[in-house]
């Protein structure tokens, strides 16, 4: 089969032919059709610090994937061949404290897939059926090769209630485009959200009913006024991993607001403890999705009525795997879709 492969350490990944995956009694062997770039990918190509550190070589990468299921293990009752699926593609260990009580997010032995393990950019992938999540007619494979990323920010934006909220969210890349939208469909008051790049704040605009502003050219403090908001925001997401955008998100916020953090500093950032414990502010880290359940609320809402098609800007064959990366790498994109079909 081919397969987009780190072969070696240093820039790049190389479209090979590879052996097909054996499958184990508790697997399944989706034939893939459907997968999205992600930041963690771009990382990956780039072979920065955090790459070398954690990922080995020849490794076959991608983990946002949607497909069908060609064989299935001796010992996997509840999936078919046939059947459409995308999946979780953090693989969990079964003897930890959050494992065995169920918070299989939190699960410390997790690897993933295209990042410790053989990954997505195939043509064929293996899968614990444990991790697979069958698809409904009502989500086709490009969307569903997104439900990954699209599970970051459902889990992001669900962190805390926020029905009649207004809430703030820094960083208009694809996931935090996505978390405007569900924000949005879950009944946010306002929902404004800002960046630097104007190529993608015009984009959050077309995906969501949202305010965005470039703070390279606008005053938030004027939005504020603007939308008659006297006090300050009730939420923040930070999505942005941007040290001065946590800083103006954390003066934003009302006494006692809440935050919930996905963005991933370069490096260690200073923090004024003080205002965030003088104004009560509340921070949660999010990692990942909640499995199953951001899975299930995700495609709850996509069946009813959610719709983030158009943070997908760029659709390339896998044979065009280098514009698509580099299209990527350029931050003048939403997301970014391989077909392997």
């Amino acid at each position: 089969m081919k397969a987009l492969v780190k072969e070696r350490p240093g820039e790049g990944l190389e479209l090979e032919e590879v052996p097909t995956p054996e499958i184990g009694p508790d697997d399944v062997l989706i034939r893939v059709r459907k997968t999205g770039i992600c930041g963690t990918d771009i990382h990956i190509w780039a072979w920065d610090d955090w790459a070398a550190r954690t990922v080995p070589t020849p490794l076959v990468t991608g983990h946002e994937f949607a497909g069908e299921i060609v064989e299935v293990g001796r010992d996997v009752t509840d999936l078919k061949v046939g059947q459409r699926v995308s999946g979780e593609g953090h693989l969990i260990g079964k003897t930890s404290r959050q494992s065995r009580s169920g918070r299989f997010h939190l699960d410390p032995e997790t690897r993933g897939i295209g990042v410790n393990e053989p990954g997505a950019f195939a043509d064929y992938l293996r899968l614990p059926a444990f991790n697979a999540v069958p698809l409904p007619d009502a989500i086709d494979d490009e969307i569903g090769a997104i439900l990954d990323p699209l599970g970051n920010a459902v889990h992001t934006a669900l962190s805390f209630d926020l029905i009649g909220e207004d809430v703030l969210i820094t960083g208009a890349g694809p996931i935090g485009i996505m978390a405007a939208a569900v924000a949005r469909h879950v009944g946010a008051r306002h929902v404004v959200i800002t960046d630097v790049n104007p190529l993608r704040l015009d984009l959050a605009a077309q995906v969501a009913d949202v305010t965005p502003v470039n703070v390279a050219q606008e005053d938030l403090r004027d939005v504020m006024h603007r939308l008659h908001m006297v006090q300050g925001f009730d939420v923040g997401l930070e999505m942005s991993g941007n040290q001065r955008a946590l800083d103006q998100m954390v003066e934003s916020l009302v006494m006692g607001g809440r935050i919930a953090l996905l963005g991933i500093p370069p490096g260690k950032s200073p923090v004024d403890w003080s205002r965030i414990v003088f104004k009560a502010i509340t921070i949660k880290g999010v990692y990942g999705r909640e499995i199953f359940e951001t899975w299930y609320k995700m495609i709850a809402m996509l069946e009813n009525g959610l719709d983030v098609r158009r943070v997908i800007t760029h659709r390339f064959p896998v044979s065009q795997y280098r514009e698509a990366f580099e299209t990527m790498r350029s931050g003048q994109s939403g997301k970014v879709v391989l077909d392997w079909t």
